[in-house]
């Protein structure tokens, strides 16, 4: 009984509580909103996060083993990668990084959305590509994080 009761309790406080991290200016923020083409040569890189599930949680984003951010609920991440090449978007989980790999064209934006999935002890968590549209609806109602700033080192 005891034992039962401390996992719901834990639950609802993994589930409930609201983890933040460092945030960009509102004019960051706007212009990122903005959706304009990546700087010759690049492409763009919209990381976003706006599930309901593991709200507590703050998890590292990395692009080819550079600290992007750590995530937190409601927040995006945006920079730029080099063109014409293939790059790994990581994200910390529960006992191991899932790995997103893809090719990324100069010119481009492209979004992809991390979730959190619940795990063994804490709250995993993936990446996934969505579409342009879809991408651009959810960033757009959601606030800009400071990139840069991860807990763990890599």
């Amino acid at each position: 009984m005891k034992i039962s009761t401390f996992v719901v309790v834990g639950a609802a406080i993994i589930l409930a509580g609201c983890a933040s991290v460092e945030m960009a200016t509102k004019e960051e923020s706007a212009k990122a909103k903005e959706f304009n083409p990546p700087s010759q040569g690049n492409a763009g890189v919209y990381i976003y996060r706006d599930s309901f599930l593991g709200k507590a949680l703050k998890k590292d984003i990395w692009i080819d083993g550079k600290c992007i951010g750590e995530s937190a609920p409601n927040v995006f991440f945006y920079t730029e990668v080099e063109g014409g090449k293939t790059h790994n978007v990581d994200t910390e989980s529960e006992f191991s990084p899932n790995t997103l790999a893809m090719m990324f064209e100069s010119g481009k934006n492209y979004f992809i959305r991390q979730f959190i999935k619940m795990g063994v002890f804490v709250g995993g968590a993936g990446v996934e590509q969505v579409p342009e549209e879809q991408g651009k609806e959810d960033v757009a109602r959601l606030k800009m994080a400071k990139t840069g700033k991860c807990s763990s080192a890599r």
